[in-house]
């Protein structure tokens, strides 16, 4: 332990020292937005960009990945309180019953290694969520950004109540939100060109990330300047002193059940999109995560949260990539971060009451919608159109109803998805290429038939899903083919048979058997084998099954090679 410590002082402590500097830079702005657009206090941001981070350093498997308050969480969590808050409950402690709960899931999964559940959200569902999610936010902050009184997390709720207000903005507001915006923008699009002119093109990748802190820094100075407050801006208005309290969550029975439902898909929400996170993460540096430690270490994190004055969290693909473009070695990185917000929360809350929210609101405009990925629509349209139409409707729900109805939807029309591709298999009539062993689609492949041998190629397990089809499709070959005396089922493709397809195979076994055609199979998988065996299939079972299909196609007098 003690080496580890000497061999980590040299250079690996410097460059997580660094990375740590730059990551706190941005977090502070951000840990500020993301706490107004759960509809919290700002603090609360900053609260849980401390000990969620250092505890996940500690946990978590990702040496980069950076943990804290994340706009799709904030949305989810704005979402799932807001009901709660017309009851007179205070909307910091229904966040910190939502991070517990969240926690003790995320927990749980992790004890019981349900890990796999990651693959509910498919990769469909999670574009079109993370789309719908950053057009709703985006939405939500226009008010904001120009001043009105608007409220809402939906389209609807936005424009309707836009249009109750009758108030389109306020003229100075609307300053520095678009002011803010085209300042983002430009620094989006050009910040790293110019300033690669004179540094090291990783240096200025690095910096130009750090815009926002550049533009909050700006605003502040402004709306000072300009004493705003007087005139009519919102602004952050004074903090409280930087205190971090310890103590559990509202032990409310009735809270706690309430929110429940939707720290159920919360929970589901911050594994996989933080463990994407880690992964694509990992991928730039060739590291490997660990899907249950993330569980673990999400949990704990969530946990601190709700018992450090926080609000539930998630992993962040920016600060994540920004952690790694800086240099970042180790998870520690993480902790130093913590520490480093801590003391600039100690120096800098001030400053930061004159910051107008309008410049927040902008830079939550700027952070999600930078994560949106058009392209993904497009190649989805090219490769799959319901896949597609998966993405639009679980985009479209999240924009104008909810993002559980959403997460709930794309889930439900995923397995949907996989039960027609699963009910409608693929079954190829397959032929020997030449004169080699290999055997191919006649339909694709300038491939010969044997005489008398039907020889079929299924590429989907057999399960109740598709069972009864098979029949069907042997059936619609022998009606062209009267003279065959086998049929050989090629089956490298097939992973599992339930016990519907096998009671399938049995009736079909019957029907050939009736008619005076062999039914054998090539290339069974030896797990598929042995489940045949346990279900008594040699007791009624007369074919053949040969090691490759080569050797069935040559069985031509039916008693083997």
């Amino acid at each position: 332990m003690i080496e580890k410590l000497r061999a980590y002082r040299g250079s690996a402590l410097r460059d997580d020292l660094v990375a740590a500097f730059i990551v706190a830079i941005l977090l502070i702005p951000q840990s500020l937005a993301y706490a107004l657009l759960a509809g919290l206090p700002p603090q609360v941001g900053v609260y849980a960009s401390l000990l969620p981070m250092a505890v996940y350093a500690a946990l978590g498997s990702s040496s980069v990945n950076s943990v804290g308050p994340v706009a799709v969480v904030a949305l989810l969590t704005a979402q799932a309180i807001a009901p709660v808050l017309a009851d007179g409950t205070p909307a910091t402690a229904a966040a910190l019953v939502l991070a517990a709960e969240a926690g003790l899931l995320l927990g749980a999964a992790a004890l019981f290694r349900l890990d796999a559940l990651a693959a509910l959200l498919s990769t469909p569902v999670l574009h079109g969520f993370s789309t719908g999610a950053a057009l709703a936010i985006s939405l939500s902050q226009l008010p904001a950004l120009l001043g009105s009184p608007a409220r809402g997390f939906t389209a609807p709720d936005v424009i309707g109540s836009w249009w109750r207000a009758g108030v389109a903005g306020h003229a100075l507001t609307a300053v520095f939100g678009l002011g803010a915006l085209a300042l983002l923008v430009l620094a989006r699009r050009h910040a790293r060109g110019l300033l690669a002119r004179w540094l090291a093109p990783a240096t200025a990748s690095v910096l130009s990330r750090c815009a926002p802190l550049a533009v909050v820094a700006l605003g502040i100075g402004a709306a000072w300047a300009l004493t705003a407050d007087a005139r009519g801006v919102a602004l952050v208005g004074a903090l409280p002193p930087f205190a971090l309290h310890l103590a559990l969550p509202p032990l409310d029975a009735a809270l706690w059940w309430r929110l429940l439902p939707s720290a159920v898909p919360l929970a589901l929400v911050t594994f996989v999109s933080s463990l994407a996170v880690s992964e694509g993460l990992a991928l730039r540096r060739r590291e490997q995560v660990d899907a249950r430690r993330e569980l673990t270490g999400l949990a704990a994190a969530d946990l601190v949260a709700a018992c450090s004055s926080g609000m539930p969290i998630g992993g962040s693909f920016s600060r994540g990539a920004l952690n790694a473009e800086a240099g970042a070695r180790t998870r520690a990185s993480g902790a130093w971060a913590a520490l480093l917000m801590a003391l600039a929360m100690l120096l800098l809350t001030a400053p930061l009451a004159w910051l107008p929210r309008a410049v927040l609101a902008a830079s939550i405009i700027i952070a999600v919608m930078g994560v949106v990925e058009w392209r993904a629509f497009a190649e989805a349209w090219r490769y799959s159109r319901g896949e597609c139409a998966l993405m639009a409707v679980v985009g479209l729900l999240t924009l104008m109803v909810s993002s559980e109805a959403a997460l709930a939807a794309g889930v439900a029309l995923s397995i949907g998805l996989l039960l027609q591709r699963s009910a409608n298999p693929h079954v190829a009539r397959i032929g020997r290429v030449g004169e080699t062993e290999h055997y191919r689609n006649v339909d694709r492949y300038d491939a010969q038939s044997t005489p008398g041998v039907l020889a079929l190629r299924i590429d989907e397990s057999l399960l109740f899903t598709n069972a009864r089809r098979l029949a069907s499709v042997v059936a619609q070959h022998l009606a062209t083919l009267p003279d065959t005396r086998r049929v050989v089922l090629l089956m490298s493709p097939v992973n599992a048979i339930d016990y519907s397809a096998l009671e399938a195979l049995r009736a079909l076994h019957e029907v050939l058997a009736e008619r005076d055609i062999r039914l054998d199979l090539s290339e069974v998988k030896g797990p598929v084998l042995d489940r045949l065996r346990a279900g008594a299939w040699d007791q009624w079972f007369q074919g053949r099954v040969f090691l490759s299909h080569h050797q069935g196609m040559q069985d031509v007098d039916g008693r083997g090679p």
